[in-house]
């Protein structure tokens, strides 16, 4: 996958870089761009980030920093195998 050139830095939405002078009103704050990196500032910050349906709870680490918002966010459900639902009905019975 191709990355972004140096010289022009990483993406951050422009919502964002307002906030990130404003740390305190990051916290608990609903992030719908989930194509912007996460920088330095928003280290042991609590944010929302939306999947597509519901925002979802994220605690932004040291090593997600450089990473993007969206990553942390699954937008597919996870679904167990029908092999490991245990004990159901029989097939032979009605």
């Amino acid at each position: 996958m191709p990355r972004r050139s140096i010289w022009k830095g990483s993406f951050l939405d422009a919502f964002l870089l307002r906030m990130k002078k404003k740390r305190d009103l990051l916290l608990n704050r609903k992030i719908w761009s989930r194509r912007s990196s996460i920088s330095p500032e928003f280290v042991d910050c609590g944010v929302r980030i939306y999947n597509g349906k519901i925002p979802v709870r994220c605690k932004i680490t040291e090593g997600k920093v450089g990473h993007k918002f969206g990553e942390f966010a699954f937008t597919r459900k996870r679904r167990s195998s029908r092999t490991n639902l245990g004990l159901g009905r029989k097939r032979g019975r009605k």
